[in-house]
């Protein structure tokens, strides 16, 4: 179970989720983005609700990383120690801004 909240603001999107972001969630919030991010400059991933992130999810992640390189920036906040394992043992501390 993944819940997904939006809040735009000009060339701001913030993106809560709150759950889980595994192989069964990780599309949903693809799909979310894939029809938000067009126009978004800066990119913020609350995470303070999350619980538990998967490798489909850590590929959601790069593929929105990909995307906002080129035109503009992505950060992650709200990391808990969970997540931050997660994401320091595969590496991903290095590709992502984490706050």
């Amino acid at each position: 179970m993944l819940d997904i909240k939006m809040n735009q603001e000009g060339g701001k999107l913030t993106v809560a989720l709150d759950g889980r972001l595994d192989t069964s969630t990780s599309p949903n919030l693809e799909e979310a983005l894939k029809g938000a991010i067009a126009g978004v400059t800066e990119l913020v991933l609350d995470f303070s609700g999350l619980e538990y992130i998967s490798s489909a999810g850590l590929r959601v992640l790069l593929g929105a990383q990909k995307i906002m390189n080129r035109q503009g920036s992505m950060k992650l906040c709200g990391v808990n120690d969970v997540i931050r394992e997660i994401l320091d043992v595969t590496g991903f501390c290095d590709i992502l801004t984490i706050e």
